[in-house]
């Protein structure tokens, strides 16, 4: 018999659900991040704001333990960008993005332009892999590099080096476990490189656990989750052809899920959250109306790609945040009930706590988007 389609609301309500948003589980932070993925982390306050958002009774300190430790460990993956993964996890994942990885950065213009090939990066990888075996700082990581090749290099080489390397950034001091001073240290195991075998099985495993934990969804959505090809992409799915079901969407959309995975109904109640800023699943799928209603995008992912704290209320965006001297200034883009206010306020009240002995000015950098114009029908400032 042939499954209903799945409309809009009822992919909003599977993805909630998958990334521990319909209520906070009961889970160590390990488990968590393991189980939504992984964790934009571009920001470092961002992945405790996003486990505060899933983790019941979220302890900070566990947090700093997971990532002092490397249990979790921070590298550039999905995207390009920042990550926070399990550790176990990073090998398989760092695999799967190594053709996006090494034609976006050791082939940039800006590389080739300096002086530098793709060849160079691999003649030195190794010496400052082996040199990265213990934690060294930036400063000395970039001298390494420049011994290595003899001569001072530009500010543009090391940055597309260190994004290409398999490099974890080591924890440099609170209040986020990293600061504004960056570390290094070499994974601890190594993933496979340039081996187009190694990255197609790693991509075929990324997307597989991208479907357990934002599923049920797209190639178009799979290719923006990654960022890799979406030839790559058609491929992995392909390569996993009988661990997937297929599932109707809006518009006659092919999504792919795993079997078995839960989908709640549509109805299910989504309680008001307060979004971290780069929130992984406001940029996790090629249609991003699943979460935010495309007349806000543009208001929420700005130009040069921040993604400003939102507010999630009924789990769509409903508007943003930032936190100010008093509080948590929430700006609603559309009425909000008094319902709903009470519910931020109460989330407001919890999310002051970790602000108030971490950072209360938690992405005050980013307060020019406000002064240029946002479209708020109602702000409030709720107390911590």
């Amino acid at each position: 018999m042939a499954l209903t389609p799945l409309t809009p609301r009822a992919l909003n309500r599977s993805t909630l659900h998958r990334q521990l948003l319909l209520e906070r589980a009961p889970l160590g932070v390990t488990e968590a991040v393991r189980r939504v993925v992984g964790l934009q982390a571009q920001h470092p306050g961002s992945p405790y704001v996003a486990l505060w958002n899933r983790v019941a009774d979220f302890d900070p300190k566990h947090l700093d333990g997971a990532v002092s430790g490397f249990e979790l460990v921070r590298s550039t993956l999905m995207r390009l960008t920042l990550h926070l993964v399990h550790a176990e996890d990073y090998r398989a994942f760092r695999e799967g993005m190594e053709p996006t990885l090494r034609g976006s950065r050791l082939h940039d213009p800006r590389f080739t332009k300096a002086g530098f090939t793709a060849a160079d990066a691999d003649a030195l990888l190794p010496d400052l892999l082996a040199y990265a075996g213990s934690v060294r700082t930036g400063a000395e990581m970039k001298e390494r590099l420049e011994a290595g090749r003899g001569g001072p290099v530009e500010n543009v080489v090391w940055r597309m080096v260190r994004q290409y390397a398999p490099l974890w950034h080591a924890p440099t001091g609170p209040p986020w476990s990293f600061g504004t001073a960056q570390a290094f240290v070499t994974a601890s195991e190594l993933p496979v490189l340039r081996d187009p075998e190694a990255s197609a099985a790693g991509l075929a495993a990324l997307l597989r656990r991208y479907l357990e934990g934002f599923g049920p969804a797209s190639v178009p959505d799979m290719a923006q989750f990654t960022t890799a090809p979406r030839g790559l992409v058609r491929e992995a799915v392909k390569a996993l052809e009988g661990e997937l079901e297929q599932r109707e969407g809006p518009g006659g959309t092919v999504l792919y899920d795993v079997p078995g995975a839960a989908l709640p109904g549509e109805d299910v109640p989504a309680p008001p959250r307060l979004m971290a800023m780069w929130d992984s699943v406001l940029l996790a799928y090629a249609d991003r109306s699943r979460v935010i209603p495309p007349e806000y995008r543009k208001h929420v992912i700005r130009v040069n790609g921040d993604t400003l704290p939102t507010l999630l209320v009924d789990g769509y965006v409903a508007g943003v945040w930032r936190p100010v001297d008093s509080g948590i200034e929430a700006s609603a883009f559309h009425p909000l009930t008094a319902g709903d206010w009470d519910g931020l306020a109460a989330e407001a009240a919890s999310l002051g706590t970790l602000l108030t002995d971490r950072d209360p000015r938690l992405y005050g950098r980013y307060d020019h988007w406000w002064t240029k114009g946002l479209p708020a029908v109602e702000t409030r400032v709720l107390p911590y």
